[in-house]
């Protein structure tokens, strides 16, 4: 009997150890890309599961916004358009007391800096009550104040100023009655009554107020 030849059993076992080798290496390669292909669809999915839900959150966030919105303007409406404005005055009228309540409130507490119009506005409460200003003062801080005009968190902040007038004696109390019914808050700090030439010298430390402008904080979220 011939013996099988060596030679080509060899060859025979080599080409089979390298259709194996090119088998197993096929199937790791696509084991190790099906891991790698389904991680990086798993991570997809989450994340656009996250930024799915931030928008649902969003969303409900925006409903409730112009539903406040609405609110809002009811209620602005009803303020505005009140016969009877903050003060006991005429809305449509042009006595000291008159006008309507959103102009009322932004001359109340201004928005910007502005102590040329405060000077004019203390001026022009005195000579309503037919009464004239011997002298007003104060510092004018706009320079430092032109960097706060508005604000995500606005506070009030402080004008300072002082004044000075000469009235009859009979005059006193309905003088300083003036300031209480000023449309703009005034905190007195010192008054100092003296007399002179036959009548009252009126001295006054006092301090009002101006908000900047509340800045809406719109922000963006990145979703990782």
């Amino acid at each position: 009997m011939k013996r099988p030849n060596l030679s080509a059993k060899r060859i025979s076992i080599d080409k089979t150890n390298a259709s194996l080798i090119v088998i197993v290496s096929v199937a790791a390669f696509l084991v190790v890309f099906s891991l790698v292909a389904i991680r990086a669809l798993y991570s997809q999915l989450t994340y656009q599961s996250r930024v799915i839900n931030q928008k649902k959150i969003t969303l409900v966030q925006v409903e409730e916004n112009i539903q406040e919105v609405e609110k809002l303007n009811v209620a602005y409406q009803e303020f505005s358009g009140s016969t009877v404005n903050a003060l006991g005055g005429n809305p449509k009228g042009t006595g000291d007391r008159d006008g309507e309540n959103p102009r009322i409130i932004l001359d109340a507490l201004p928005s910007k800096y502005d102590f040329p119009a405060l000077n004019t506005s203390l001026d022009k409460l005195v000579k309503s009550g037919g009464f004239q200003l011997t002298a007003i003062s104060g510092t004018d801080d706009e320079i430092n104040q032109s960097t706060n005009q508005s604000s995500v968190t606005p506070t009030q902040v402080d004008m300072p100023f002082q004044l000075e007038a000469l009235i009859n004696i009979s005059d006193g109390k309905r003088f300083l009655e003036l300031f209480e019914r000023s449309i703009r808050p005034i905190q007195l700090q010192q008054l100092t009554i003296s007399s002179q030439e036959g009548k009252l010298k009126v001295e006054m430390t006092a301090k009002t107020y101006f908000q900047p402008e509340k800045k809406l904080n719109v922000t963006e979220e990145v979703v990782k």
